[in-house]
């Protein structure tokens, strides 16, 4: 931010009393730091980067709303959380409705006297597709899959970013398809 603290300030005690200039004006001053986070975040859908930086923008105005200037915390520290963790629950409620990717067989319907048939060799396969994983993508598939833990606990054990969790889940799901020869199905 190029803002001098005695201008800022003042736009401060401005704003607090209802300055819809002042509070416009620090919006924008602002603004830049929700694109370095955005940008800080890795993904390659061009939708979704436009919706991170919207809901980043969105986290900025609220922060400027709720801002207590008497609190005497500098407004980048408070806006920086606010707006990564916005952005952050936006990514988990877009990954919570984003199917599992599986084979197609197992998505079968069926009614209540049908059983679903799987071959044994598919469970065997995936289990062994599982196993090769190595190293966090292993550590991160088992807290998720095996341990049914949610992704911003995983993330909290590891000492990771909640992207970086989804980040890896994304890839090892990616590499067990390639090993089942599942790259081109419900991708």
């Amino acid at each position: 931010m190029s803002m001098d603290s005695e201008r800022e300030k003042i736009l401060w005690q401005l704003c607090s009393q209802g300055d819809i200039d002042a509070r416009e004006e620090l919006i924008v001053s602002y603004r830049p730091l929700v694109f370095w986070i955005a940008g800080k975040i890795h993904v390659n859908d061009t939708e979704l980067k436009q919706d991170i930086i919207q809901e980043g923008m969105l986290a900025l105005i609220n922060a400027v709303d709720k801002f207590e200037p008497d609190r005497e915390f500098k407004f980048s520290t408070y806006a920086y959380h606010k707006i990564h963790g916005q952005i952050i629950n936006m990514l988990e409620r877009s990954e919570k409705k984003a199917p599992l990717p599986m084979p197609d067989e197992w998505l079968q319907v069926v009614d209540d006297s049908e059983e679903l048939e799987r071959s044994d060799n598919d469970w065997l396969d995936a289990a062994e597709a599982i196993s090769k994983l190595e190293g966090k993508e292993a550590e991160i598939v088992s807290a998720l899959f095996f341990e049914g833990k949610k992704p911003k606990d995983v993330a909290r054990e590891k000492k990771l970013d909640v992207s970086h969790v989804y980040r890896l889940r994304r890839t090892a799901i990616a590499k067990i398809r390639m090993w089942l020869g599942l790259e081109g199905a419900l991708s």
